[in-house]
């Protein structure tokens, strides 16, 4: 078990080429495009329940039952936030889609240990494969491929140039302080400092994983991940450091109640519409705050730093922390899904996929389609990048992972001390 979970959340490489990070799946047996001698439906569950990104979901799909007479994919949509919940009681039930979205790491070893996702290794196209590279080990699983990714999404922090120009902040931040400082300018002139969607706890426990990465080791970030303890002592120090930070009141008034990514209240909308100064967050971002802006559009003066260094720590302060999207098959699904997998992540699809998500493919042929200033700036830091880590959350699976969430919210709403967050943690490897 902690072999299987070692294996697929590793600490990735230097660079960006060394990136990592309901609906019924009952298939009609036979072949489509496939070969087979009859028709196939296939069930397919992703997370973009709105303009492009569902868009291209939809003509992507419809290319690919065009060029595969005789099968049809099923889509359904749904909210990120509720993504995991119901895939995993969907998986539970024996009656999940056969295409299902899948993040890696810890919490895609849980679904392969449970027998869940079907082995993708002898399937995957080799063009596809090379053009991916070494981040398809972020979905792979004692040497096996178990899904494919569709973008590599690294963390930081994303800022509105226009009202760091108000505040008279002529630089973005390197270290703690300066950003400390740059919360107070920003405070001075009327606009919430940092937004925050605490009320979805992922990204409240954004600031801790970012905190734990600059203070841990990378060896002890990865040890972590095999004993499923948490004894260092600077998984506490990493607490203190976001209490302390947190006192400082940089966030947006109501952030424990405010969601992340949902209208123009969350906090990327109140990045979008400059009601925030900043928010940290991955690189899915961009493509998130167009859809929040009034217009519709990419924010103009959208920028982006890495998070700051913390001095004493242990991490490298050029190191980074993020994820990857992709998708996985069903165990029981047919051999179509694997083809769809391979289809969509040709050049030619993976850089409309860059188009519609403003994000970065995993694709690296692709990759000349990023044009976002924001994500070309985040690009050049992880090519100087001396290693990358996954979400803690994905790293150390679902269990510990919602624990380690829910902890830091508490730690943000005063019902917790930092040494709480850690025995919370504990606790919750403990209980498996």
């Amino acid at each position: 078990m902690t072999t299987k979970r070692h294996t697929a959340v590793a600490v990735i490489g230097t660079g960006l080429a060394l990136l990592l990070t309901a609906c019924s799946g009952g298939s009609q047996a036979g072949g489509g495009g496939g070969g087979g001698d009859g028709d196939v439906t296939m069930s397919f569950w992703h997370n973009s329940t709105t303009g492009p990104g569902q868009a291209y979901w939809e003509e992507t799909v419809a290319a690919f039952e065009e060029a595969n007479p005789g099968v049809t994919i099923e889509i359904q949509s749904i909210q990120n936030e509720d993504m995991d919940g119901r895939l995993q009681t969907a998986l539970n039930s024996g009656d999940a889609p056969d295409i299902f979205m899948a993040r890696g790491g810890g919490k895609l070893a849980d679904v392969v240990e449970a027998g869940q996702a079907q082995d993708l290794t002898e399937l995957v196209d080799p063009e596809v494969e090379e053009a991916i590279g070494p981040s398809i080990s972020a979905f792979s699983i004692d040497g096996s491929v178990y899904g494919m990714p569709t973008s590599v999404l690294p963390g930081g922090i994303f800022y509105s140039q226009e009202l760091f120009a108000d505040a008279g902040i002529e630089s973005t931040p390197t270290t703690m302080d300066e950003l400390v400082e740059a919360v107070d300018a920003v405070r001075e002139t009327g606009v919430a400092p940092i937004a925050l969607g605490a009320m979805d706890a992922w990204p409240a426990a954004h600031w801790y994983y970012f905190f734990a990465l600059r203070l841990c080791s990378e060896e002890t970030v990865n040890a972590a991940a095999e004993s499923r303890t948490f004894d260092d002592e600077c998984w506490v120090a990493a607490a203190e450091e976001l209490a302390a930070f947190a006192a400082e009141e940089p966030f947006n008034e109501g952030f424990l109640t405010t969601s992340a990514q949902q209208g123009a209240s969350s906090s990327a909308g109140l990045l979008a519409n400059h009601q925030a100064s900043m928010e940290l967050m991955g690189a899915w971002n961009p493509g998130v705050i167009a859809g929040l802006t009034p217009d519709e559009q990419p924010l103009a003066d959208l920028g982006w730093f890495p998070f700051p260094a913390v001095e004493g720590g242990a991490g490298d302060p050029a190191a980074m922390m993020g994820g990857v999207d992709g998708y996985s098959c069903f165990v029981e699904a047919p051999p179509e899904c694997a083809e769809f997998l391979n289809f969509f992540m040709q050049q030619e699809h993976q850089e409309a996929y860059a188009e519609a998500f403003v994000t970065i493919p995993a694709n690296v042929d692709a990759q000349s389609a990023v044009t976002d200033p924001a994500l070309q700036d985040i690009l050049a830091s992880y090519n100087e990048a001396p290693y990358v880590s996954v979400w803690l959350d994905t790293m150390y699976g679902q269990n510990v992972g919602n624990a380690l969430n829910q902890a830091i919210v508490d730690l943000l709403a005063g019902n917790t001390d930092p040494a709480g967050v850690v025995q919370a943690v504990n606790d919750a490897a403990a209980r498996g």
